[in-house]
């Protein structure tokens, strides 16, 4: 993505980590492109790249941090 990257707070690291260490599934929140899309999966991995951070799904998508508005378990 082009726009520059915000890190995300510790408390949210923190709570992104304990999902994927559970193997807990989410329903996340995220930008898209401007676009607000919702995706149910389980958090399997996290990268960086570029300085920017990602976390990656089962389905090997990536979402970087910054674009998550809300996530939570179901």
């Amino acid at each position: 993505m082009s726009d520059k990257y915000i890190p995300i707070n510790c408390h949210l690291y923190d709570q992104l980590e304990e999902f994927a260490v559970k193997k807990s599934k989410v329903q996340i929140t995220y930008l898209d492109n401007y676009e607000e899309k919702v995706i149910e999966d389980m958090i399997i991995d996290f990268r960086t790249k570029n300085k920017e951070e990602y976390l990656i799904l089962s389905n090997k998508q990536e979402i970087r941090l910054d674009k998550v508005l809300k996530i939570h378990t179901i």
